[in-house]
């Protein structure tokens, strides 16, 4: 699976190292990606996701049922 966020759909940017001399070389910009379990109660099961920080705090915030509709609503889930 490639390193994309599954809740919010954040994935790997492309930009410049510059040095001191402006000299311009191609890198990439990695999500903060964590393999993490979650508990849906509605369900009665374990879910494992692959969600970045900033979406961690969104489900501490909202909560995981709240969280996952929202991602089915926009099409990142199945």
């Amino acid at each position: 699976m490639s390193r994309v966020c599954q809740i919010t759909g954040k994935r790997a940017m492309v930009g410049n190292n510059v040095s001191h001399a402006m000299n311009k070389t191609k890198r990439k910009f990695s999500v903060n990606l964590v393999k993490k379990r979650f508990y849906i109660a509605e369900e009665d099961r374990w879910v494992t996701l692959k969600v970045s920080t900033s979406a961690l705090k969104t489900i501490n915030k909202k909560g995981i049922a709240a969280v996952l509709k929202e991602a089915k609503a926009n099409g990142l889930l199945k």
